[in-house]
C-alpha cells in the first residue's frame, strides 16, 4: 500500500513523500491515520533531529515518521493479534512506549509508525506494551488530543503529599489545597486547567499565570470563573509581566500561605525559580515543560526542602492507565477538548506548521493527514464568510467540532505528492 507521510532525514530536513508500505508481519497492524494533533515535542525533535534521545542516531539514511498524538482506524491486523484488535475499530496509541531498554517511540523512532501520514504500520513495541488502545469517541479530532490529556494526567498524579507525622507519601495532588499553573496558557496549560476543575481531585484555588494579557483574556474566556465556581474552585488568572515582584504578588493570593501544588508550563529559569518561592510547606513543584538545553539550571530553595519538606518532581508523558482515564473523560464528555484546538491544516502545510510551531499562536494545530488544506486559525474562519466551515464554527462558538470535522473529510480536497 503507498502512503503519503512526513518523514525527517536529519536537523530540520522534513520532507512530504509518498512511498511503498511492506506487507505487515504476523506481529504488526496496518492502520489509517485520520488527525494528528501537533506537539511541541516534535517541533524539539526537528530541530534537533539525530541528537535527539528518540531519534536514531542513521535516521538520514533510515528516515523517521513524525507525529505522535494520532487517532485513525484499524486496517488490517496481523495473526498474533487478531484475538485483541479488530479491522474497522477506532484506535489511539500511548506513544510513551517506556521501553526497558531503549527510548524509541511512535513519532521519533520507527519508520512507519508516526501520526504525520495517511497510512502506517504500528510496529509490535505499540502493542507488546499494550500501547494501542480502542477509542469510541464521536470524532477522530479528540481521539488526536487524548495523548496530550494523558500527559496531564500523569503529572498530576506524580505530585505527592506527606501523610503527617510519617515519611509516608499520598500521590496526586491536594485535594482542596491550592494550585498554580505558571505559565498556563498555552493547550497543555488549557488542558491541566480542565483537568484540575473536572478530574478526580479538586483544589480549593487554582491560579493561572502567564505574560501576555492577549492570552489571559483568551484563556479565561476558554474557562471563566464561573466554570470554576461549579466545580467549586476559585479560578484566578494573573498577568505577572504587570507584576514588579510577581512571587510576591502570588503569594498574596493565598495569604502568604503559599502553594501546594506548582506546576511550570514553560522551561523558563524565571519561572522555576518562581514555584520555588512560592511552595508551601510540604508543597510539591512539577517542572512539566520539557527544556531543549541539556545544561537548563535554575536556582531552588534548599533549605524549605530540608525544613519544610518541599518535593520536586518532573513528569515527561503519561503512561497507558493515564491514557485509558483519558480515554474515559473524553468519551464521557466530562473534558472538553474541543476548546484547545485553535487551527487545522491538511497534511501538506505540516511541515511548515512543524517547523514554525512556536511563532504560531493558539492552542493545538490539528493536521486532517488525507487533505490538502491550507493552515487556518478558528478566528480566521470565523472571519471569512466565504467559508463553508464558517457557519460551523459560528455555530459552535468559535470552536472546533464534529460536525466541522465531518465536513473536511466529506469536503476538503485529498492530499497528493
Amino acid at each position: 500500500m503507498k502512503t503519503t507521510g512526513l518523514r525527517m532525514y536529519g536537523q530540520k530536513d522534513l520532507r512530504l513523500e509518498t512511498f511503498e508500505l511492506p506487507e505487515i508481519k504476523d506481529d504488526e497492524i496496518l492502520a489509517s491515520v485520520v488527525t494528528d494533533s501537533l506537539c511541541m515535542s516534535s517541533w524539539k525533535a526537528a530541530n534537533q533531529g539525530e541528537n535527539h534521545k528518540k531519534v536514531p542516531d542513521n535516521v538520514a539514511e533510515n528516515p523517521i515518521l513524525l507525529g505522535h498524538e494520532f487517532c485513525g482506524e484499524i486496517l488490517e491486523v496481523g495473526s498474533k493479534w487478531q484475538g485483541k484488535y479488530k479491522k474497522g475499530e477506532k484506535y489511539v496509541v500511548q506513544a510513551n512506549l517506556q521501553l526497558k531498554d531503549r527510548p524509541d517511540c511512535p513519532g521519533y523512532t520507527f519508520p512507519y509508525t508516526g501520526g504525520d501520514a495517511t497510512y502506517i504500520i504500528l510496529a509490535k513495541e505499540v502493542m507488546e506494551q499494550d500501547c494501542l488502545l480502542e477509542y469510541n469517541g464521536e470524532s477522530y479530532f479528540e481521539g488526536s488530543l487524548i495523548e496530550p490529556l494523558s500527559c496531564v494526567i500523569g503529572a498530576f498524579k506524580a505530585n505527592y503529599h506527606l501523610i503527617q507525622g510519617t515519611y509516608d507519601h499520598e500521590m496526586g495532588i491536594k485535594k482542596d489545597g491550592n494550585l498554580i499553573i505558571l505559565g498556563g496558557t498555552g493547550p497543555m496549560g488549557y488542558l491541566a486547567i480542565d483537568y484540575a476543575l473536572h478530574g478526580p481531585i479538586q483544589p480549593k484555588k487554582l491560579v493561572v499565570t502567564g505574560r501576555s494579557q492577549e492570552k489571559i483574556d483568551l484563556v479565561e474566556k476558554l474557562y471563566p470563573k464561573e466554570e470554576g465556581k461549579k466545580a467549586g474552585v476559585e479560578l484566578i488568572y494573573v498577568n505577572t509581566g504587570e507584576e514588579e515582584n510577581p512571587a510576591d504578588a502570588l503569594n498574596q493570593l493565598v495569604a502568604g500561605n503559599g502553594y501546594d501544588d506548582v506546576f511550570v508550563f514553560a522551561p523558563v529559569q524565571q519561572l522555576v525559580e518562581q514555584g520555588s518561592a512560592i511552595l508551601a510547606t510540604d508543597g510539591c513543584f512539577n517542572f512539566f515543560a520539557g527544556p531543549q538545553n541539556t545544561d537548563f539550571k535554575a536556582a531552588i530553595n534548599f533549605y524549605d526542602i530540608h525544613y519544610r519538606y518541599t518535593h520536586y518532581v518532573g513528569t515527561s508523558g503519561g503512561n497507558t492507565e493515564d491514557m485509558r482515564e483519558a480515554v474515559k473523560l473524553i468519551e464521557e464528555k466530562k473534558v472538553n477538548v474541543q476548546k484547545i484546538v485553535s487551527h487545522v491544516l491538511g497534511l501538506n502545510d505540516a511541515k511548515k506548521t512543524t517547523l514554525q510551531l512556536p511563532d504560531i499562536p493558539g492552542g493545538k494545530k490539528l493536521i486532517y493527514t488525507h487533505k490538502d488544506m491550507p493552515i487556518k486559525s478558528l478566528d480566521e474562519i470565523m472571519k471569512d464568510t466565504s467559508n463553508p466551515l464558517h457557519e460551523i464554527v459560528k455555530k459552535y462558538d468559535g470552536l472546533w467540532s464534529k460536525e466541522a470535522e465531518d465536513y473536511v473529510l466529506a469536503n476538503e480536497k485529498e492530499i497528493q505528492v
